[in-house]
């Protein structure tokens, strides 16, 4: 359980006068003035008042927007914990426990029918597939056999004849939505579901969405940035059809989007944003080329967006919203490793004695071992990080975050939800459930093979599956994935 101050909700006395102050004031400064005839008569002060406070008070800046919106939120959240944290033990374990039979009848009910309401996502129906198959595979809940024909049959259905996935049957392909179907088959995880991605064609499709610049566009005609070219090089790498020719010049792209805050943006020169780093950042895992980012300024920037109310914002000086849970933490989960990573090479590396000896064709042993190590395997990568143990804890207050999912993001009828006083959704239960994978399993280190009950909040019942952080699937469904695109 975690007690962190929260600014108070409501405006100080001084500030509510300035406010009420600038509302009743005189006119605007574009008016003419007045003569000294209409100028009102300046007003004694009321007894007991100081004329100096409140001429400080008429200059203080008005309240934004944001900074409203800011207070509204704390003060909710601030509610919430305050009641956890005046409740008798039994009724805060009670409190902090994950309502999995209601998220589980909730997604389930979503994968059989959608209100009509839903038509304003007919071109994200890959990604509610996504959501909702993801969702239940976190919660260990199977699916039976008809309904996974039926998802792998729809799906099929949205493959375009000359590769790739669209939104919805006869639409056009897109990275993004290739991205949801191709993670939802690997979720399933049958041989039907795997052998039905036709990868050839999706291989062309990606070459044709590949941009002069080396990023990716999201489909014809479409925009390039950060996260187009993280979607194609994610599925590329989970089938296997990652080779130079799509990873080439996809590293210095997204090395041009990363910001002076640190974040990556999903362009160059654009502001840095919680999806967009997740993305950048493990796109460069994949190829690779992590080096090309600053690594240090990157997670300080994702650090920082751990706010009072325990969860995180996208980008700064925004609210906190559920999502990030995954978007933000799984970033700083990935830095966490690739430190620990990094650590563990540099101790290990000795330089050879026989580095700088030429050989008698004139070609250094240095320069044979560089280029023997410019080889890159991209098979291997995803598969190979997984491998690597945290030497260091989490990068982020990882208990903290489990606490604001619980208590703020879960909905007692079934789902999770962006922040209190807003409604359940698919996308966010899916990623907050995603976060509290991420930050449940984030504490791990050296040879542990599961969480330890200090690395969990609330009773371990609450442990979900574990994620591969790179892709945001199952772990266990990955490897089974690669296991299967390896062979062929």
């Amino acid at each position: 359980m975690v007690r962190l101050s929260l600014r108070s909700s409501r405006p100080h006395g001084d500030t509510a006068r300035s406010r009420g102050a600038q509302r009743s004031g005189g006119p605007p400064a574009s008016a003419a003035p007045m003569d000294s005839s209409s100028q009102p008569q300046p007003q004694s002060p009321a007894a007991g008042g100081d004329p100096s406070e409140d001429g400080a008070a008429a200059e203080l800046p008005r309240l934004t927007v944001t900074q409203v919106e800011q207070m509204k939120v704390e003060a909710r959240v601030a509610d919430i914990y305050r009641v956890l944290f005046d409740a008798a033990p039994n009724a805060k374990s009670v409190m902090l426990e994950l309502w999995r039979d209601q998220h589980v009848e909730y997604l389930m009910k979503g994968l059989r029918h959608l209100a009509p309401s839903f038509h304003v996502l007919d071109a994200n129906r890959p990604w509610l597939c996504y959501w909702m198959v993801h969702g239940l595979a976190l919660l260990d809940e199977t699916l039976d056999d008809d309904l996974e024909n039926d998802i792998v049959d729809f799906l099929s259905r949205c493959q375009d004849k000359h590769g790739g996935y669209g939104g919805g049957p006869g639409q056009l392909p897109h990275l993004a939505t290739s991205y949801a179907a191709v993670n939802t088959l690997v979720t399933i995880g049958s041989e039907r579901a795997l052998s039905s991605i036709k990868r050839d064609n999706l291989y062309k499709f990606m070459l044709l969405m590949k941009d002069k610049s080396g990023a990716f566009r999201m489909h014809d005609g479409g925009e390039i940035d950060v996260r187009a070219c993280y979607t194609a090089i994610s599925v590329a790498s989970l089938v296997n059809i990652l080779d130079d020719e799509l990873a080439k010049g996809v590293g210095n792209y997204i090395a041009s989007c990363q910001t002076y805050e640190g974040g990556i943006a999903g362009e160059p020169s654009a502001e840095a944003h919680g999806g967009y780093t997740f993305c950048g950042l493990a796109a460069m895992v994949l190829l690779n080329e992590v080096e090309k980012l600053d690594l240090p300024s990157l997670i300080g920037w994702v650090a920082f967006r751990q706010g009072v109310e325990c969860g995180f914002q996208g980008r700064t000086n925004k609210l906190v919203d559920g999502c990030y849970s995954f978007w933000q933490g799984a970033a700083i989960a990935l830095a966490q490793k690739l430190m620990a990573g990094s650590d563990e090479q540099s101790k290990q590396s000795q330089p050879s004695k026989l580095s700088s000896v030429d050989d008698s064709c004139g070609t250094s042993s240095s320069g044979l071992a560089s280029e023997k190590s410019s080889v890159v395997d991209y098979a291997k990568i995803g598969f190979d990080f997984m491998k690597q143990s945290n030497q260091i804890g989490p990068l982020f207050h990882n208990i903290a975050l489990q606490q604001y999912i619980l208590l703020c993001a879960q909905v007692p009828e079934g789902g999770l939800r962006d922040k209190p006083g807003k409604n359940r959704d698919h996308y966010h239960s899916c990623y907050c459930l995603s976060g509290l994978s991420v930050s449940q399993y984030s504490a791990m280190t050296g040879s542990v093979s599961c969480p330890l009950p200090q690395h969990m909040l609330g009773p371990y019942s609450n442990l979900l599956e574990q994620i591969h952080p790179l892709y945001n699937v199952v772990l266990e469904k990955y490897e089974e994935a690669y296991e299967f695109f390896s062979s062929e």
